[in-house]
């Protein structure tokens, strides 16, 4: 199923695929596998800059940031083919799909030029600072303290930063934080948020990774300690105590295709573990629904009729969807679904597929889909307020 036959669509397509024909590392050039969300080996960052150079790292953008000017449907199109085929078109996601992106939709010309066109060539990765211990999904509540002091930094001063993150992914192989502060603690909590990049290097960062639950190899997590870094005020995006519309701007990047990732999740499950009972009809069911309801939010925002908010309606459904189906997943196979660690799944160079683990780990790894992105609970609100008009 997909959205429409436009003849256009459909030779971005067939271009794209001979594209990956013909430029896929082979198995034999990935030797060394990337293990954590911004650590990249030479033959990554290579295949990275392939993408970049050719027009398909980031497609709807501009050739000077990689991409071709692709329109939205044929964006779409190129996150199916790269999901339906397996195929990483980065292994440092947040890096490019949310740092990157966030610099140039709000950077200084100098700041694409020194930190976007880095994190897009793979000669630089990022991580994403926005959690916190008492602030989650609740932003709004984050403590990490920025104050502007003027000299230093050739003379354009210095945010001084303390505080502390938190499952912040690849930190400790990133080599800049898009970090999230507060530079008015008197503003409204909304109203008193920067966006610093703050160099890893940097004296007073401290980064302390841990694993995961699913084992004790896994280490993508990190907390973040600043103690009086000094961060140049040049490197603030966007604008000062407006850093809420950064955020909208990082999450909606976040989210905006994230829908395509649970229908894979979901595919995957119809294909890897059959069953007749009801909640495998279900799950095809979902599975259609989820793609339908993408479609139709596409269609939307290409006629301008959309709200922005359905978004929020495909992230809760698409994550509780996978979420629900793992968990019968689980249930279906008894015994050997607790066999740990375990191949479920074929696998490949070019994505490895932690949902391709023991069934315990892929319902395991379902939890972070209902939380990273904002909470289940921050998106009923927003359907609650924003399509359902519910007072709040």
């Amino acid at each position: 199923m997909r959205l429409g036959d436009d003849p256009e669509v459909e030779k971005f397509r067939a271009e794209l695929n001979a594209f990956l024909d013909e430029h896929l590392p082979s198995a034999e050039e990935a030797t060394e596998p990337s293990t954590s969300s911004a650590h990249m080996p030479e033959w990554t960052r290579r295949w990275q800059r392939t993408m970049f150079d050719h027009g398909w790292l980031l497609p709807g953008q501009p050739p000077e940031y990689g991409g071709r000017n692709a329109t939205p449907p044929q964006v779409l199109a190129h996150a199916e083919e790269l999901s339906r085929r397996r195929v990483y078109r980065s292994f440092n996601p947040q890096g490019v799909d949310i740092i990157a992106a966030s610099i140039l939709s709000f950077g200084t010309e100098e700041q694409k030029r020194n930190w976007a066109l880095p994190l897009l060539r793979a000669e630089i990765t990022g991580a994403l600072g926005m959690s916190e211990p008492g602030a989650g999904s609740d932003l709004a509540g984050l403590r990490t303290r920025a104050v502007l002091r003027k000299g230093a930094a050739e003379a354009g001063g210095v945010f001084v930063v303390n505080g502390q993150k938190v499952w912040t992914s690849g930190a400790h192989h990133a080599d800049v934080i898009l970090a999230f502060v507060r530079t008015d603690p008197d503003a409204p909590k909304h109203k008193g948020i920067s966006v610093l990049l703050i160099p890893t290097d940097t004296p007073g960062v401290t980064r302390r990774p841990f694993p995961s639950m699913t084992r004790p190899d896994d280490i993508d997590f990190n907390e973040v300690f600043f103690d009086n870094a000094q961060v140049p005020a040049e490197n603030l995006l966007g604008e000062l105590n407006q850093g809420w519309a950064v955020a909208g701007g990082s999450l909606g990047h976040e989210r905006t295709m994230l829908w395509v990732s649970y229908a894979e999740r979901l595919d995957s499950l119809v294909r890897d573990s059959p069953s007749d009972g009801e909640w495998y009809a279900t799950l095809q069911m979902d599975l259609q629904a989820l793609r339908l309801l993408g479609y139709q939010q596409l269609a939307g925002a290409l006629s301008g009729t959309s709200n922005p908010a359905e978004v929020s309606v495909l992230k809760l459904f698409g994550s509780e969807a996978a979420q629900r189906a793992s968990l019968h997943a689980l249930e279906s196979h008894g015994e050997d679904s607790l066999l740990h660690p375990a191949v479920t799944a074929p696998q490949t160079h070019m994505m490895p597929d932690v949902f391709g683990a023991s069934w315990f780990e892929r319902y395991a790894r379902s939890f972070p889909g209902t939380i990273a992105g904002g909470t289940s609970e921050i998106h009923r609100n927003i359907i609650a307020e924003r399509i359902l008009g519910l007072p709040r």
